[in-house]
């Protein structure tokens, strides 16, 4: 179940209600944007790669109030200050004291200076990472570890997330797609020459996991649709982890489908069917799917940036272009403009990509967006830095919004 968390202590919660009591506190609007007869909105997704080798590493970190890495990431986020964002590959634990602990020792605290942000509101739940199937996924023969896992991962909760909002999250309303199987998608790409059919028939579609988490904006709500596809690598000519990517993209696209297209998908509490068409959203990740370069299945990532209920804003930075052109290798063969690149990947194959989304509906206004990627000698650029990075080979993509009344 679900599990939400006050800002001033972690609270366990109910398995039966799947509720918490955030606390009244609010911090001052995002002084970028005012105005209009409006809700104005600043939402982001940020990949922060605080997973950790071993199950626990991350509270210490976290209780510590002293790790660069952690304090690094919460610089960034207190420089671009959103309202509601998606941390990516922040270690899952069962009673929330590693959401607190952020809270309380790093974004709470000035980094460097810098004003402290406030989230009074939280979301997190159990992910497919590290948990294990009890059959042989990964085709190696036996049974146990993290190619078996119903999403690779040492222990369960590895590459978690979390949703952090200065606006209330209407926790009953959360729908969460942890369990729902790959093999109950109508014409899916799940290569079932590969798998056994005992497996091909239970393997679950999300890696980690795919929310639909609520949030009320003023009287409005904005439905946060929050996933981390797994990377289309790592795979053999089976391409197994190309496809299921594609697939996991799938989902959402399905979902924002009224009628049949979407009456497959079924969420953890047995609700079927997806999105209403009038309710707004916004679809955040890193869902590891570049539109034109890089490893992904064909047209994976169109899935979403072609939907018709879907604005691409294309953010950008200066940085992505600055790194590219002082790399070379793979980016200098890529036919995508390093401008929208999101993720530094440039020791590896695939170059620089596009992989972090802030997608949001199209009814939805859309003030401005971009990319934090300062380029290097200016101030932030020593929060992005090169490899080994000061906090991720990813960035965070923002989108400041206006939600109507």
């Amino acid at each position: 179940m679900p599990s939400i968390f006050s800002r001033r202590r972690a609270l366990a919660v109910a398995a039966a209600a799947g509720l918490g009591l955030p606390a009244a506190a609010h911090a001052e609007p995002n002084p970028a944007y005012r105005g209009g007869p409006f809700e104005n909105l600043r939402v982001a997704t940020f990949n922060v790669s605080l997973n950790r080798p071993e199950e626990g590493e991350l509270l210490r970190d976290l209780e510590s109030g002293q790790d660069e890495q952690v304090r690094a990431v919460a610089e960034v986020i207190q420089i671009n200050n959103p309202d509601v964002i998606l941390l990516n590959e922040f270690d899952h634990d069962e009673d929330g004291a590693g959401i607190e602990l952020f809270r309380r020792n790093y974004l709470e605290v000035g980094q460097n200076g810098r004003t402290p942000v406030y989230y009074p509101y939280a979301f997190s739940a159990p992910v497919n990472t590290g948990v294990p199937s009890e059959l042989d996924l990964d085709g190696d023969g036996t049974v146990g570890g993290p190619g078996d896992a119903w999403g690779f991962g040492e222990f369960p909760g590895q590459y978690g997330m979390v949703v952090f909002s200065r606006h209330p999250i209407l926790t009953e309303q959360v729908r969460t797609f942890q369990k729902l199987r790959w093999a109950d998608m109508p014409s899916n790409l799940l290569p079932t020459e590969f798998y056994s059919a005992e497996a091909a028939a239970a393997l679950r579609l999300s890696s980690k996991s795919h929310w639909d988490v609520p949030v009320q904006i003023g009287t409005a709500t904005l439905h946060v649709l929050a996933a981390h596809p797994t990377p289309p690598s790592f795979d053999g000519p089976e391409k197994r982890n190309q496809r299921r990517n594609s697939d996991e993209i799938r989902l959402w696209a399905d979902y924002l489908s009224p009628g049949r297209r979407s009456q497959w998908i079924v969420d953890d509490a047995g609700t079927r069917g997806g999105l209403a068409p009038s309710e707004p959203f916004v679809v955040l990740g890193d869902y590891n799917s570049d539109p034109v370069d890089g490893d992904s299945w064909p047209g994976a990532i169109d899935q979403l940036l072609h939907h018709p209920r879907i604005r691409d804003t294309k953010p950008t930075s200066a940085g992505a272009v600055e790194a590219a052109e002082l790399q070379g290798g793979a980016n200098a063969e890529h036919t995508g403009e390093a401008r929208y690149d999101t993720a530094d990947f440039a020791d590896d194959a695939p170059g620089n990509l596009r992989v972090d989304y802030v997608l949001p509906a199209k009814e939805l206004q859309v003030a401005s967006s971009a990319v934090y990627w300062p380029e290097q000698g200016t101030p932030g650029g020593e929060l992005t830095g090169e490899d080994p990075f000061p906090t991720s080979d990813h960035r965070l993509v923002r989108a400041d919004l206006q939600i109507t009344p």
